[in-house]
């Protein structure tokens, strides 16, 4: 018996020396469970999924940009026989992230966010790292291995965290924490890149800066969803500032490109912060005018939106509730759909009106290992679509929730008020001073709202006392 043990553990050294696959940046083997060839059908098939989660954002000149700099910042990187792919995506959160196989996105949030060409090329650099040192895929051999993952920006129990996960098509484990180590090695991967197509890497640095100080403005409660998945390693700014001359140095780059005003020009427009078409929230209650509808919202609950779903969770995380379209023709089609989706046993179901709209009532059960779930469902049928409003706790805590699930969903209707259906977003517009004065004076001259004024600062990259040269441009928002 010993005997073949031994045989069979010598076996599993071997399949796993198999997977051994040498790493493009540090030249060293390491353990991996897929291929390169892998890898990239993981991006592919991801891809679409991502799209659909958050949305393209429709701005030609900005994604011809980064697929142009994207291209060019591939071809000197340590897997230069990539074949890479850029997206913008109609997201205000500030974070950019990339997954296997060469696909990397940045949000309309970020971009906003870069004051210049630079800062912009350091942070590519740096997604692009993370895709050439497979950082993704270790994390993917971890998550494998360990059965960790990780829901992004929603704080929940953990069984209501894999729930969310069925919602969002498992991409969850796409978006895994990366270690401070792995951050280290993208921050002087991006260093590397950008100053090999001519930017000045030191950029990079200062835009940290804004990352840090729009998590202060937030009282620290609430990471920008880059820091979120990217710790920020102990003196970054530092050890990136000065990777930064180390490469001018060795590529005797003396006129580094930041290009300032020529990026600024490109953010005229850009919508900024979130775009009410794809829904808004004022006073509690979540407004979508393109769909036409409306529903109130729980004081004090965590959301989140983007254009597949709406999202929120109450702040001891023990509930949470979940707005997306349901799939089938009629309400008993898409009760079918929804139960097999989430793997749900029906404990009541039931025919009712919402404010006139026909609608199922669903009471199910998901049997999990550890505990089991029980959840309210209410399927919507309105202007040729279905919404399904779940609201999802421990059975446990089911009864103490129910009344709040019920509230909401009953809320659901048609939106009417022409102010609500006819709301514009912000955009960014780009001002060019015509005399020098403080930032915060310009603000004033401007006339931008002073409880704005640091939020505005940080979207600068400046300071309110700063002075501002005479013919700088920088950014102020209006309709």
């Amino acid at each position: 018996m010993r005997r073949y043990i031994a045989i069979g553990a010598l076996a599993s050294v071997v399949a796993l020396f198999d997977m051994c696959a040498v790493n493009p940046v540090t030249g060293k083997k390491q353990l991996v469970l897929m291929s390169e060839a892998q890898e990239i059908q993981m991006g592919k098939d991801a891809d679409p999924s991502i799209i659909q989660e958050y949305g393209l954002y429709e701005n030609k000149e900005l994604q011809d940009f980064i697929n142009q700099k994207g291209k060019a910042m591939g071809a000197v990187s340590h897997r230069p026989n990539l074949e890479y792919n850029f997206r913008i995506v109609d997201s205000d959160i500030l974070n950019a992230f990339a997954i296997p196989g060469g696909y990397v996105y940045f949000t309309r949030g970020i971009m906003a966010h870069f004051n210049n060409e630079a800062q912009f090329a350091g942070v590519l650099g740096h997604e692009i790292g993370h895709v050439t040192a497979r950082h993704s895929v270790i994390q993917q051999r971890n998550a494998t291995l360990g059965q960790v993952g990780l829901i992004a920006g929603m704080i929940v129990a953990p069984q209501l965290g894999d729930f969310a996960q069925t919602a969002s098509q498992g991409l969850g484990l796409l978006f895994l924490k990366f270690g401070r180590d792995d951050e280290r090695q993208s921050d002087d991967l991006g260093v590397e890149y950008s100053s090999k197509i001519g930017y000045d890497a030191e950029q990079m640095a200062s835009f940290f800066t804004t990352l840090e100080r729009s998590t202060a403005l937030q009282g620290g409660s609430s990471l920008p969803a880059f820091m979120s998945t990217h710790p920020n390693p102990a003196d970054r700014n530092v050890t990136v500032a000065q990777r930064a001359k180390e490469w001018k140095s060795k590529l005797a780059l003396n006129n580094a490109l930041v290009n300032r005003n020529v990026y600024l020009k490109k953010l005229e427009g850009l919508v900024y912060g979130a775009d009410p078409r794809q829904g808004f929230i004022e006073n509690n209650v979540f407004y979508h005018p393109q769909l036409k509808f409306q529903f109130g919202i729980p004081a004090e609950w965590a959301t989140q939106n983007s254009p597949s779903k709406f999202q929120m969770a109450s702040k001891d995380g023990k509930a949470m509730m979940i707005l997306s379209m349901a799939q089938g023709k009629t309400l008993q089609e898409a009760s079918v759909a929804m139960l097999k989706q989430y793997n749900l046993t029906v404990v009541e179901s039931k025919e009712i009106t919402v404010n006139s709209l026909p609608a199922l009532s669903i009471v199910a059960d998901q049997k999990q290992e550890q505990t089991s779930l029980r959840t309210l469902s209410y399927l919507v049928q309105y202007e040729g679509n279905i919404y399904h409003l779940i609201g999802v706790s421990a059975s446990t805590d089911f009864d103490s929730n129910v009344n709040q699930f019920t509230t909401v969903m009953q809320s659901f209707k048609k939106l009417t008020d022409a102010a609500k259906l006819n709301k514009k977003p912000e955009r960014i517009r780009i001002k060019t001073l015509t005399q020098t004065i403080s930032l915060e004076q310009a603000f004033k001259n401007y006339n931008m709202p002073a409880k704005r004024y640091e939020e505005l600062a940080i979207l600068n990259g400046m300071y309110l006392k700063d002075n501002v040269e005479k013919g700088t441009m920088i950014k102020v928002v209006g309709e």
